[in-house]
């Protein structure tokens, strides 16, 4: 999926759907450096946006309905969906009369790591907020997002960006052109059970925006707990291993290893042995959501960008 305008699916105009991306992302580090008052654990990380992910198809109703169609996740009821929650609690702030069909087409693994979940009801907030007409703006959408999750504040700002805390105070980083082989071993351990992990640490000196740049290696807390409890963590690490320097993305078992260019990404992919689900993505400089919002903006208004993204 690359960056680009919202498009109709099948089915055409006509029937009033709109198409919109839902991107993936990466963390390019995981660090945890103490835990709040509330309990929570203090985090820094790097959140890399990819030019891949799901789509999340839409259509207004009059009727105030909340309706998916078809299935999202595995095994996630609709009532539970973060899409349908996403549509509920946007429409419930804006106190309207109007509802939403929804649709989503799954390519991000569940559990891996690569955002899914919060990325497509992050573009169920962003799209509604303009199918809706309600102009509620980044810093409000940012907010009820972090209501769905830490994750969501990120991709309802679209950048890439260096996080603290739980992951929703941000600073906007300009990463350099990157591809990646990205890798699924199939692993979905759940997020609170690796935060109770007793070999996990939580403890690390906090670094700073200029270690990163400096390219120091930051590393992600939650690998060696992964890799020594998951055996198909450790054979995707050592699949990868043949081909660069595998990371692991967020608190899933995906992982993945970072190319300057495509070229070099396609010939480490020739090499991975066939039993490994992996893939290549390119990371976006920005979310093309904000490419599909700034495109559909455009077309209402005849041609005038009013988008302030």
């Amino acid at each position: 999926m690359g960056a680009g305008s919202a498009v109709t699916p099948a089915g055409g105009a006509e029937a009033g759907w709109s198409s919109w991306p839902a991107p993936a992302k990466l963390n390019l580090c995981l660090r945890i450096v103490g835990r709040r008052p509330d309990g929570y654990h203090r985090l820094q990380t790097v959140f890399r946006l990819l030019d891949w992910g799901d789509t999340i198809r839409l259509r207004r109703r009059a009727d105030g309905v909340v309706a998916r169609h078809g299935a999202s996740a595995p095994h996630v009821e609709a009532e539970d969906d973060l899409v349908v929650r996403a549509a509920k609690i946007l429409k419930n702030a804006a106190n309207i009369a109007m509802g939403v069909d929804i649709a989503v087409e799954k390519r991000i693994p569940v559990g891996g790591g690569f955002g899914g979940g919060s990325s497509d009801a992050a573009t169920v907030l962003q799209a509604l907020d303009c199918l809706w007409g309600l102009e509620f703006g980044l810093e409000r959408l940012a907010a009820l997002g972090l209501q769905l999750g830490a994750d969501v504040p990120v991709f309802v700002r679209g950048r890439n960006a260096w996080a603290e805390e739980v992951g929703e105070r941000l600073t906007p980083l300009d990463l350099p052109p990157a591809w990646y082989v990205l890798a699924d071993p199939g692993v979905h351990v759940a997020t609170a059970e690796l935060f109770q992990a007793p070999e996990l640490t939580r403890n690390a000196p906090p670094a700073t925006i200029s270690d990163f740049v400096s390219g120091a290696s930051l590393g992600n807390a939650f690998e060696p707990v992964l890799r020594s409890r998951e055996p198909a963590v450790e054979a995707a690490f050592a699949a990868l291993a043949r081909v660069g320097s595998p990371r692991l993305t967020g608190t899933g078992s995906g992982c993945f290893v970072e190319f300057p260019d495509r070229e070099s990404a396609e010939a480490a992919l020739a090499r991975l042995p066939a039993g490994l689900k992996a893939w290549m993505a390119r990371g976006a400089a920005q979310s093309p959501l904000l490419d599909a919002l700034r495109a559909w903006q455009e077309r209402q208004a005849g041609g005038t960008t009013q988008i302030p993204y």
